[in-house]
C-alpha cells in the first residue's frame, strides 16, 4: 500500500505564508479580541507561566525554580514603559542569559536582524514574516503577541502571553541590553513553547531556526572542504535574503573560550563579509557576532588588530572598537578556525552570477512506515525497494540561464518531520538518499531494478533533522530514494529538491501489480 502522501499546497492553503496555522488551534485574533472586550490581560493556559514551561534545566544551569516569579514587562521596567521594539531591531538587543544552552537559536535571532537600512531591505520579508508588525506595549494591548514559524513544510502562527520568567526582578533567559525592549524575550517564549519547554532549547544546529525562520533552502558548508569561491557566495549571500550562521569545533569543555577568544562547540551569526586592501593586496573578511553578546576573537583582524593601520581611510570604516561581540577576520581564519557554515534564505539565486537565472523549489511529503515502505539503506538488499520512490525530470537549461564549470544545478533536502510536541524527546534517526539515473522505465521499481545499479549521488546517513546534498546532474530522469539506515522506523518526512532547470518531480504511486512483487 502507497504511504500517506501530499504535494507541496498552494499559498491559499492553511499552513502558507499568507495562511499560517494557528498553533495549538489558538487564533491570535479571537483570543486578543477576548482579552480587550473583557478589559483583562491574557494568561496562556497552554504554556503555563510555571516551571512545566521551564523544563528541566541541567544540573549545570544551577536554577532554583523556587525563586522564579513569572512578570509582565511593565513590572520589569523602571522608569518608564515597556517597548515591543525600540528604534529598530538590531543584532545588539540582546545577549544570552546564563541558565541556557541555545546559542543556536540566538545566533540565528543575530542572522534574522538587519545590520543597516540596506540589509532591512533585504530581510524585511523574512523578519515581517516571523515578527508580525503592529505589536505593541500600548496600541490595543492585552498581554498578548504571536510569531511564526516554518515547521516541516507548515507555516504556523504562535500565541503568547508576556508573562516571563525573572529572578529578584531579571529575566532567567535571553537578556535585553536595552532595559524596556522585549521582543527578543518573546520571540524566545514563542519558540520554547514550540518546543514544548524553555529546557527544550537547550541544544542545537543553528540550521535548525535558521529553517524555522524561513522555511526556504538550507546549504550546509564543512569548512576544511569549503570550495575556493566560497568567499564569492558568501558575498553574493549577503546581498541577497540570506540568513548565515557558523559553528566552531567542540572544545573538551563545554563552551570553553579558547586563547583566540573563540568559544568551543558554540554558534555564531556571520554578518558581513568585505573586501579591504592592506599593503596593496586584496584581504577577504568575515564578520561574525557572539550570541553572548561579547567575549571576541583577539587575533588577526580583530577589533584591536594592528592590520587595520595597513588599511586606507576608506576600509577603515568596517573597523569596530567595541565589546559587543563581533569581530572581523580573515578568510583564511575563518574556514580554520570554524568547522561549518549554514547558509539560509529563501531562493538560492545568489549562487548564480548570471542574473538571468532563477532557481525554484518543489516539495513532497512522505513517510516510511514498518513493515511496508520503511526499507532502510541499500545495505538491505531484501527491502531497500519498499522504500517510497520520487521520478525528477531535469530539462536541459533555458538561453536565460549559464552554467559554470563544475557548479551544482540541483539541491536536494529531506527532512525527518517529527510529530512529538517536546523536541527534547525526539529521535533523529540517521537519514539518507540515494539518487539513480533512469532510461523511461515507468512504475514503482522492484527489488530487481536495484540489484545492478549504483547511484549517482548516495547521501550518507546522519542522525540530524535535516540532510542536504548540492550535486550536478545532467538533463534527464532520475529516481531520488529518501530511506532511514535502518529498515522498519515509521517516521515522516519532508523530500524538497530546488534547481535552476525546469524540472518535474513527482511520487512514484505503487500499483497492484508492484504491491505483488518481492
Amino acid at each position: 500500500m502507497a504511504p500517506p502522501h501530499e504535494h507541496h499546497k498552494t499559498a491559499h492553503d492553511v499552513g502558507s505564508p499568507t495562511n499560517p496555522m494557528p498553533f495549538l488551534g489558538q487564533d491570535y485574533k479571537k483570543l486578543l479580541h477576548k482579552s480587550l472586550s473583557r478589559n483583562e490581560l491574557y494568561i496562556d493556559e497552554l504554556f503555563p507561566p510555571n516551571s512545566s514551561s521551564i523544563g528541566t534545566l541541567d544540573k549545570e544551569a544551577d536554577l532554583d525554580y523556587n525563586k522564579i516569579e513569572w512578570k509582565r514587562p511593565s513590572e520589569l521596567v523602571s522608569p518608564g514603559k515597556p517597548f515591543f521594539i525600540v528604534k529598530g531591531m538590531s543584532r545588539f538587543d540582546y545577549k544570552q542569559g546564563s541558565k541556557l544552552g541555545n546559542c543556536w537559536f540566538l545566533a540565528s535571532i543575530g542572522a534574522l536582524t538587519p545590520t543597516d537600512e540596506k540589509t532591512w531591505s533585504l530581510k524585511k520579508d523574512i523578519i515581517n514574516q516571523v515578527i508580525p508588525a503592529n505589536q505593541s506595549f500600548s496600541n490595543n494591548y492585552a498581554g498578548i503577541f504571536h510569531f511564526r514559524f516554518w515547521r516541516f513544510g507548515k507555516w504556523i502562527d504562535v500565541v503568547v502571553d508576556d508573562l516571563l520568567p525573572t529572578i529578584n526582578g531579571d529575566l532567567i533567559f535571553v537578556c535585553p541590553k536595552t532595559s524596556n525592549e522585549f521582543w527578543p524575550a518573546l520571540l524566545e517564549k514563542a519558540y520554547a513553547k514550540v518546543c514544548g519547554s524553555y529546557a527544550d532549547l537547550n541544544g542545537g544546529f543553528i540550521s535548525e531556526a535558521l529553517m524555522d525562520f524561513t522555511g526556504g533552502v538550507h546549504m550546509e558548508f564543512v569548512l576544511n572542504e569549503a570550495p575556493d569561491h566560497l568567499w564569492d557566495i558568501m558575498d553574493r549571500a549577503a546581498k541577497s535574503q540570506t540568513l548565515m550562521g557558523c559553528s566552531t569545533y567542540n572544545s573538551e569543555s563545554r563552551e570553553a573560550v579558547s586563547s583566540s577568544g573563540l568559544v568551543g562547540g558554540h554558534a555564531y551569526t556571520v554578518t558581513g563579509v568585505s573586501k579591504v586592501m592592506s599593503k596593496g593586496n586584496p584581504v577577504h573578511l568575515v564578520r561574525v557576532l557572539n550570541p553572548w553578546g561579547d567575549t571576541e576573537w583577539n587575533e588577526a583582524w580583530s577589533d584591536k588588530s594592528s592590520l587595520w593601520n595597513t588599511v586606507s581611510k576608506k576600509d577603515l570604516k568596517w573597523r569596530e572598537n567595541l565589546d559587543n561581540g563581533e569581530f572581523w577576520m580573515s578568510m583564511e581564519d575563518f574556514t580554520r578556525n570554524f568547522e561549518s557554515l549554514d547558509i539560509c534564505c529563501l531562493c538560492p539565486d545568489f549562487l548564480d552570477r548570471s542574473s538571468g537565472c532563477h532557481w525554484k523549489s518543489q516539495r513532497n511529503f512522505g513517510k516510511w512506515i514498518a513493515g511496508t515502505t520503511a526499507g532502510g539503506s541499500m545495505d538491505n538488499i531484501g527491502t531497500f525497494w519498499k522504500n517510497p520512490q520520487f521520478r525528477v525530470r531535469i530539462e536541459e537549461l533555458s538561453e536565460d540561464c549559464t552554467h559554470e564549470e563544475g557548479a551544482e544545478n540541483l539541491l536536494v533536502s529531506l527532512m525527518q518531520n517529527h510529530e512529538k510536541r517536546n523536541r527534547s524527546s525526539q529521535k533523529n534517526y540517521k537519514i539518507g538518499f540515494y539518487i539513480f539515473k533512469m532510461r523511461g522505465e515507468s512504475g514503482k521499481f522492484s527489488a530487481e531494478f536495484f540489484d545492478d545499479k549504483t547511484p549517482v549521488v548516495a547521501k550518507s546517513f546522519e542522525n540530524l533533522r535535516e540532510v542536504m546534498e548540492f550535486v550536478w546532474l545532467e538533463p534527464g530522469e532520475y529516481l531520488i530514494v529518501p530511506c532511514t539506515e535502518n529498515p522498519g522506523k515509521t517516521a515522516s518526512f519532508v523530500l524538497s529538491i530546488f534547481s535552476k532547470h525546469e524540472t518535474h518531480f513527482e511520487y512514484i504511486e505503487e500499483t497492484e501489480e508492484d504491491e505483488d512483487d518481492p
